[in-house]
């Protein structure tokens, strides 16, 4: 499984973009801005292609997609959230968007993690962050 997120739309603390499942799009997403210097819970991770898996989240205390080896971040999920206060560098999907959040987040990550979780069990998922 390849997913896509796509950066589309910035606004003061976070950017709202698009994510994509195999070229087809699925939800869009919010993540805290993109920095030229990483500030530590505020900062998005760098853009480029990371594997995906699924594993145990402490945090959360459930499963819950992991990206690794995200340079200068640790602990890189996709989970539920609506704003940019719900996220330390993860991404939040969303079925629908707002200047500065999404909504439907709950909805959104479930069909997602579906998705997600089935594929984990047949290979390697990789996720790319770009712009626009």
């Amino acid at each position: 499984m390849n997913l896509k997120l796509i950066r589309k739309y910035p606004a003061a603390d976070c950017v709202i973009g698009e994510l994509y499942v195999d070229n087809i799009f699925e939800c869009y997403t919010c993540e805290d801005i993109e920095r030229p210097e990483k500030i530590h819970g505020v900062t998005a991770i760098p853009r480029g292609i990371y594997e995906v898996v699924v594993t145990f989240s402490d945090r959360f205390k459930r499963q819950l997609p992991l990206l690794l080896n995200v340079p200068g971040y640790e602990g890189i999920r996709i989970h539920p959230g609506n704003t940019a206060a719900d996220t330390e560098g993860c991404i939040l999907p969303g079925k629908g968007k707002t200047e500065s959040s999404v909504t439907q987040s709950v909805v959104a990550f479930n069909a997602l993690f579906s998705k997600i979780e089935s594929a984990a069990k047949m290979g390697k998922i990789f996720i790319e962050v770009k712009g626009v």
